[in-house]
């Protein structure tokens, strides 16, 4: 069973800041990873950080490192993305995924699982 709830996201003005948070409540992992990725109009998916839910080990995007924050909450399996002097090109879709316990696998394990149906940030200016 797999279940990813996402709330956050909307708009926000540039240098402003968005916090997504997302909650795996299914059973089919108990490790690995979560994080976001996101799709911009017109562009392919980019994933943008994850979290070893175990470990706490974070992956970040160049185009998000600095800016964007990852971290577990207080419930099991559920984590955060705190996004801070966000820019125009940070609008898109963003969704939240968890992936399997493979160790190497930085973003890419964001793309092994499932993920959810995503929530729109917009950044104007």
């Amino acid at each position: 069973r797999v279940r990813l709830a996402e709330s956050g996201g909307g708009s926000m003005q540039a240098g402003g800041s968005l916090t997504l948070s997302c909650v795996d409540s299914g059973d089919k992992y108990t490790s690995g990873c979560m994080g976001w990725y996101r799709q911009a109009p017109g562009k392919g998916r980019e994933g943008i950080a994850s979290i070893d839910v175990d470990s706490g080990a974070t992956y970040y995007a160049d185009s998000v490192k600095g800016r964007f924050t990852i971290s577990r909450g207080n419930a099991k399996r559920t984590v955060n993305l705190q996004m801070d002097s966000l820019e125009l090109e940070d609008t898109g879709m963003y969704y939240c995924a968890a992936g399997p316990p493979l160790s190497g696998l930085g973003l890419a394990c964001l793309f092994r699982g499932y993920w959810a149906q995503g929530t729109q940030v917009t950044v104007s200016s």
